[in-house]
């Protein structure tokens, strides 16, 4: 297996491609009188903008008084922050030096957290900026797990995501940001990138300055003129020894919540010697609960798309009782209990109507609500065919079922897919791996839920479809794998599901797939040992996406 942290693919580049193609996008901005001058904030224009920031790590003295500042300003709780000073050592003494990093939101062109959104809540700005509306944020933490620089956070007092947001209260108000005002040495500069005189045009279209993260593709505003690579890439310093950084304790990712920053192993990102001494507490957006609604999903599925099929396929008879009602109560349950799921995952939980009522369309949580809705609404017409012995209706509703039921299973892909930031759930075998999965949870569940009443022939049939669905999603679990070493990131997912934190839940998985291959001889022990190891997988590979440090 390859060695996490081992691509060709830099984190960070020298800036004419990145800023062709930012200067490629025109933003409409208000009119709104602001006040500039050259390179700072004085006098009144009406012109568009395209706010920006250079962070001059060449000045940079680690003094976190921008840290402070963006505390005090915002009234940002202790615990966890908009803008903090990472630093990493490197070299061996007496060659050594200590380089800081500035790290806070990139303030993307192309933001996945306002695509990820369901409500809108993070939203852009005509003139760029990405911005928060905490009233209608629901607390589903999906701009979390998009975000490639871990830069949004949920308040714990508010419960509501936030992030730093280049203090736009003070902007429009032609002041600049509270991290600027008090930077002792000018490392941090705001302006217009569309104003050729401007300070920070000067910088970025004539010095070498880089972005966090390129490949995502998000083109960043926020540039670092004179940054350090081992500071840029989260994979390029290995962590410290011991409990301690700099001035903190050092939180270690014992709990699949915990994201442990730098690297774990001797193979980072760097050839030079390398030691991250000061970073702030980083934690995956979704847990448990997470895991198994992926569970559940595929059982409600799987369940009902399975015992329609054996009906289409003359296994068994429409009017039969797993047909008319054991499949789709199945079904009906393990739904309400994924909904419940995903409620109680909500830091805003009273708020998950608005999903409904201003939804975003973009988002693949909205989709997926709505997906799951009209399954439901599918299951509750075919138990109503059942209670008024309307066997035809059932029979109409078996192609939108299976639409609608493998559509369930599979919107997860895509919604996975918009966390950017998260390598190991961007492979393109996802949306058929989750079809397979689906297949394994529904076929199993009918093997357990038809012992008294299926035809030999009907039963045979659901124990064999265990069994291949096991096997291939046994052989696509390897070639996920094997796709998720493409990238560092990606690299190090796959070292933590396999051999770091999660290997136990990965390894159980595999072990009860496995046994699920011979549920043609085995019966019910064959088609539970299928769902525990699909269970046990699910939170492997769902934790294990998280468990990469972005920052």
């Amino acid at each position: 297996m390859t060695q996490p942290g081992r691509d060709a693919s830099s984190p960070c580049v020298s800036l004419p491609g990145v800023l062709n193609s930012l200067n490629d996008t025109t933003i409409v901005v208000s009119t709104t009188p602001i006040e500039l001058s050259g390179g700072g904030l004085g006098g009144t224009l009406e012109r568009p903008f395209k706010w920006v920031k250079v962070l001059d790590q060449t000045r940079c003295i680690g003094c976190h008084a921008c840290t402070t500042a963006c505390k005090s300003e915002n009234q940002v709780p202790v615990g966890v922050n908009r803008t903090y000073v990472k630093s990493v050592d490197t070299g061996f003494f007496p060659q050594t030096k200590r380089n800081f990093q500035v790290t806070r939101c990139s303030m993307c062109n192309d933001a996945p957290c306002v695509a990820a959104c369901p409500t809108g809540a993070m939203y852009r700005r005509p003139d760029g900026l990405v911005d928060f509306d905490k009233s209608i944020c629901i607390g589903c933490k999906a701009c979390i797990a998009a975000c490639p620089y871990d830069a949004i956070f949920i308040n714990p007092e508010d419960h509501s995501a936030e992030k730093c947001n280049f203090c736009t209260h003070r902007l429009d108000m032609g002041l600049e940001p509270a991290c600027v005002v008090v930077c002792p040495v000018e490392a941090i500069i705001v302006g217009d990138l569309n104003d050729p005189d401007s300070k920070v045009s000067q910088i970025v279209n004539r010095e070498p300055v880089a972005v966090r993260r390129p490949e995502k593709e998000t083109r960043p505003k926020v540039f670092y003129k004179g940054a350090d690579q081992t500071t840029l890439d989260p994979l390029a310093a290995r962590r410290p020894e011991g409990d301690g950084y700099m001035w903190s304790q050092r939180r270690k990712g014992k709990s699949s919540q915990g994201v442990e920053s730098g690297h774990p192993g001797p193979w980072q990102n760097s050839s030079a010697a390398t030691v991250l001494s000061y970073d702030v507490p980083h934690k995956a957006p979704w847990d448990w609960r997470v895991s198994l609604y992926t569970w559940t999903k595929s059982i409600s599925a799987g369940v009902y798309v399975v015992a329609v099929s054996l009906a289409l396929l003359d296994f068994i008879d429409w009017d039969a009782d797993l047909v008319r009602w054991v499949a789709p109560m199945a079904a009906l349950l393990a739904l309400a209990v994924t909904g419940a799921l995903l409620i109680s995952d909500l830091t805003h939980p009273l708020r998950f109507y608005m999903i409904f009522t201003r939804p975003q369309w973009r988002s693949w949580l909205v989709r997926g609500a709505f997906i799951i809705t009209a399954y439901g609404l599918i299951l509750g017409a075919h138990l109503t065919a059942s209670i008024l012995s309307k066997p035809e209706w059932i029979r109409y509703l078996a192609v939108p079922a299976l639409l609608f039921g493998a559509m369930t299973a599979v919107y997860t892909a895509f919604l996975f897919s918009q966390s950017k930031g998260r390598d190991l759930w961007q492979s393109p075998l996802l949306p058929t791996h989750l079809l397979v999965q689906m297949t394994v949870a529904g076929s199993a569940a009918v093997v357990l839920l038809g012992q008294g009443g299926l035809p030999s022939r009907a039963r045979a049939a659901a124990a064999l479809t265990v069994a291949v669905s096991a096997g291939i999603h046994l052989l696509m679990t390897m070639g996920e794998i094997t796709l998720g070493e493409s990238t560092s990131h990606g690299s190090l997912a796959v070292w933590e599901m396999t051999r770091g934190r999660f290997r136990w839940y990965f390894a159980s998985g595999v072990v009860l797939c496995a046994v699920a291959l011979e549920t043609s001889v085995l019966g019910p022990i064959g088609a539970i040992a299928a769902l525990l190891g699909l269970l046990a997988h699910e939170h492997a590979y769902v934790q294990a996406g998280q468990a990469v440090p972005l920052a």
